[in-house]
């Protein structure tokens, strides 16, 4: 029996989640709404990806580990636009990241344990530690590495930190095709 991820999505008030070309969704996870994904991404086992009330935007080759919660914050009265959550190509989420109503950009690694919180901003190439905190409407600038909680600059990335980025995407890709061809037989 072929792989279907679409026995993993659910639609909600008309939206239903768009999955591009090799995306990986694994049976525990759900994927709810305005949602796509891009090609070769991966979401894996007890994730929750709820774009309810705002759309979720997630690029290509990128991973969304195990027990990460995805979401937006709705227009409202205290923000009457509310926040997307858009995350672009080459990215590592690693395992119980939260990550709300924030802009991610291409080639980031988020580490185990970390929260992004409403209008926050990660621009591309950065590394975020685990267990960080990013507070609502702060933006962490390309090309370094952020710890703590609040999040704050440590140093600029290396050339091998910044090598990583595609080398996990990669590597994530083809994790995703071996878990597809195991739920295939």
């Amino acid at each position: 029996m072929p792989y279907k991820a679409k026995n993993y999505i659910r639609t909600f008030e008309g939206n239903t989640p768009q999955l591009g070309k090799g995306a990986f969704i694994d049976p525990s996870a759900a994927v709810i709404g305005d949602v796509t994904l891009g090609d070769d991404s991966s979401v894996w086992p007890n994730t929750t990806i709820r774009g309810d009330m705002h759309r979720i935007r997630i690029g290509a080759r990128t991973s969304i580990q195990d027990n990460s919660i995805l979401h937006i914050t709705h227009a409202g009265p205290f923000n009457p636009d509310g926040y997307p959550l858009t995350i672009g190509d080459d990215v590592t989420v690693a395992h119980s990241v939260t990550l709300h109503g924030c802009e991610i950009g291409s080639r980031v690694l988020i580490g185990m344990g970390c929260i992004v919180m409403d209008g926050a901003v990660i621009e591309d190439e950065v590394v975020l530690g685990a267990n960080s905190l990013v507070p609502p409407g702060k933006t962490l600038e390309s090309g370094k590495l952020y710890v703590g909680s609040p999040a704050k600059p440590v140093r600029d990335l290396t050339d091998k930190e910044r090598e990583y980025f595609t080398y996990s995407a990669n590597n994530y890709a083809k994790l995703k095709d071996r878990h597809i061809a195991e739920l295939s037989k």
